[in-house]
């Protein structure tokens, strides 16, 4: 019986990632850079024993279907071939995080279940390896390997194509992200599904391409300036026009709800008020607020006058995988 556990922390893109190159092996047509936040995370154990029939993986204690278990099945015959093991596995993960909200959750997970896998196999991969394989799980797993700052290098195969830390002199400590929580539910297109029809069919993806690598090198000045104000313009800019994307798809489709659209709203309120908070928003209708630790609390209190505190979770710089 072999046995490895670990756990993994969600990153939020403040630089995003949107559209593939390689769909088989996940490399993605702009590099990305997020922040790991401590709030959310997966925690994930893995038993390989010669005795098992075949793999079982349960999903916060509940079993689950075929299609569920044959994606992670796929993803832990990579850790399988490298060493050498034929042995099938039983999985438990532990989701403290929305699954398919928007709220990042296969990024931990992906990146728990890797952590496992190299433990339990004693593979003894380092970080920017482990890095590498998560990628094949996950695209945004290979982020979640490292703490606080992170670049996705999007390379163009599958030994360039990593996650690597970004220094910041601890920068990221300075920072907090508030998840306005409006829609816990399964979204209804798939980022993967809505990747692919925005690579294929939108017109306006082309300069996407173009403006994502002009906001990454911009946003690591900002990150080397530690300058807070060019940090939260970077981020907001860039997920406003990631979503444009999706207006000009064939058929057109947006991630964003009307709750989605007033919290960004208020975001821009509260701005003008003197407090400076930026919005930024994944594949999914919630809406995360940047801000500085310094002001975390006032702007929490803006929040809380339009949205349900339970709707309101305050995040901080969280670590990589343990």
């Amino acid at each position: 019986m072999l046995k490895g556990k670990a756990r993994a922390h969600t990153n939020i893109a403040l630089i995003k990632y949107w559209g593939k190159e390689d769909e088989q092996l996940i490399i993605p047509n702009n590099s990305s850079l997020s922040l790991t936040l401590d709030a959310f995370y997966t925690e994930t154990e893995i038993v390989f024993d010669k005795n098992f029939t075949e793999d079982i993986f349960y999903l916060d204690d509940q079993l689950q279907d075929e299609k569920a278990t044959k994606k992670v099945s796929r993803f832990i015959d990579l850790f399988r071939q490298q060493a050498n093991c034929s042995f099938f596995a039983t999985i438990r993960s532990i989701n403290h995080v929305p699954t398919a909200a928007g709220l990042a959750s296969s990024a931990s997970g992906l990146a728990a279940l890797a952590g496992a896998c190299n433990q339990a196999l004693q593979l003894n991969l380092d970080q920017e390896s482990l890095s590498r394989f998560a990628r094949k799980g996950s695209g945004s797993a290979c982020r979640s390997i490292y703490g606080g700052f992170v670049e996705w290098q999007k390379g163009h195969d599958d030994q360039s194509s990593k996650a690597v830390k970004i220094a910041s002199d601890h920068f990221e400590d300075e920072l907090a992200m508030i998840f306005i929580v409006l829609n816990d539910q399964k979204k209804e297109i798939a980022s993967r599904d809505g990747m692919k029809r925005t690579v294929e069919t939108s017109s306006f993806y082309p300069t996407w391409l173009t403006e994502a690598a002009l906001d990454l090198a911009a946003m690591k000045e900002a990150i080397a300036q530690k300058d807070f104000i060019r940090l939260g313009e970077i981020t907001e800019a860039n997920a406003l026009k990631m979503h444009a994307t999706t207006l000009a798809a064939v058929p057109p489709f947006t991630y964003w709800s009307s709750e989605s659209m007033r919290a960004m709203q208020v975001v821009r309120t509260i701005r003008a008020n003197g407090l400076a908070c930026y919005f930024t928003m994944d594949a999914g209708p919630n809406v995360k607020v940047l801000c500085q630790k310094a002001e975390v609390e006032q702007i929490k209190a803006k929040l809380a006058e339009h949205f349900a505190l339970e709707q309101l979770i305050v995040a901080f710089s969280g670590p990589g995988i343990e």
